[in-house]
């Protein structure tokens, strides 16, 4: 399985912290996965750490070395991902979701027949097949 990991995921995963889901933490060490890391975390990584280094110790650059030595892949934002956004479809009975780092991330999982791997509960009520909620 090729899974895209969602920020929060992302950065519970490579410091190995005890909020990361025991289901995504089985996942991410599961060998015959495949882990996929978008440019649209990196860039919401860069930003909070520039807003609020306080919160956010480490930067973009630093994130994307422990990728790399974790094996992870790295996915670019790219047209086919932005043309994507308007066939999202969501559950209007639900609170809105208003985070745009997610919905790329969720066209990117979308288009590439990736599962987007989440512990966000609000992405579950778009009616896309590649949530994976944990």
């Amino acid at each position: 399985m090729r899974l895209l990991l969602d920020t929060h995921i992302l950065l519970w995963a490579l410091e190995d912290n005890e909020r990361l889901p025991e289901r995504a933490r089985n996942l991410i060490s599961n060998l015959s996965n495949h882990i996929v890391v978008s440019a649209a975390a990196l860039w919401e990584i860069e930003l909070k750490h520039a807003a609020h280094p306080h919160r956010m110790p480490c930067d973009a650059e630093q994130v994307s070395i422990l990728c790399q030595q974790a094996g992870y892949q790295s996915l670019p934002i790219s047209g086919r991902h932005v043309r994507a956004l308007p066939t999202l479809r969501y559950d209007d009975n639900h609170p809105p979701h208003h985070d745009p780092f997610d919905r790329i991330m969720l066209c990117q999982a979308k288009v590439d027949g990736l599962a987007l791997l989440t512990h966000d509960s609000l992405l579950p009520n778009y009616l896309e097949g590649c949530v994976l909620y944990v």
